[in-house]
């Protein structure tokens, strides 16, 4: 029996073409709760940056910047992992030396970009998000670091992650660019500590997604479900391919598993 049902948020709850939640996912919301099942998001966003998506939609609990940052309806912490101090230090050393890279920090309510790219003009249309203040680098130093985001092509990953962030995960869900979190963290772990405060069994549970980043949580989940609009890769990870988030693709799924 389905007790708990985890959506991604860009390209799973909200469309990159109108940039809302279609009338029949909401349907599908609604439908959820009124039969008791619990529903959270599971997304790469940071707590700010959640509610311009979402809207006044009442999930149980979230799992934000892919599992780094864990927390319940009312934002009480479940689980919360920093990107560790050694790795920032190395990192702003690197961006001294690489200035055409733009690197955005994340903390908890909130983040700052070291540079503005036309990279980074393209994902802020792509996912309707305003651009971050810009701040050198050095103002990550001693902060409490959740996510970055590295604007550079997967061919400088063993570069980075070999030398400089020593201790973290790429979480590449668009080419230009990737989110970064402490090992160890993602949304598979995020769903995990949800599940332990919730009480539920992980063969009582779906996830939808459609990113890179969202392969670990299809994996894990009882059942994965990807959107017709995911790329082959994650497709290739679920248990089931569903149609596009514009064509109805989270009701459907729904109805062919019969939970709705």
């Amino acid at each position: 029996m389905i007790k708990a049902v985890f959506f991604d948020i860009d390209g799973t709850l909200v469309s990159f073409n109108t940039h809302t939640i279609p009338q029949s996912t909401r349907k599908a919301l609604d439908m959820l709760k009124e039969k008791g099942i619990k529903i959270f998001i599971a997304t790469g966003r940071p707590k700010h940056l959640m509610e311009n998506a979402i809207g006044n939609i009442q999930f149980d609990g979230y799992i934000t910047l892919n599992g780094a940052h864990c927390f319940t309806a009312d934002h009480q912490d479940i689980y919360k992992k920093c990107i560790p101090q050694d790795d920032i230090k190395r990192l702003i050393a690197y961006i001294g030396k690489h200035p055409e890279h733009a690197f955005v920090f994340v903390q908890e309510n909130t983040w700052f970009i070291t540079n503005i790219t036309e990279s980074v003009k393209e994902v802020s249309k792509m996912v309707e998000v305003e651009i971050p203040e810009v701040f050198p680098a050095e103002h990550a130093k001693d902060k409490e670091i959740l996510q970055v985001m590295g604007y550079f092509g997967e061919e400088h990953n063993n570069e980075i992650f070999k030398s400089v962030l020593k201790h973290c995960t790429p979480m590449r869900w668009f080419p230009l660019f990737t989110d970064i979190i402490a090992k160890g963290t993602s949304k598979s772990m995020g769903i995990d500590r949800i599940l332990a405060y919730y009480n539920i069994d992980l063969k009582d549970t779906i996830a939808f997604g459609d990113g890179g980043n969202d392969i670990p949580m299809l994996q894990h989940a009882g059942t994965g479900i990807a959107m017709g609009n995911a790329a082959k890769s994650v497709q290739d990870a679920a248990d089931y391919v569903t149609s596009t988030v514009d064509e109805d693709g989270i009701l459907r799924a729904l109805q062919h598993f019969n939970i709705l």
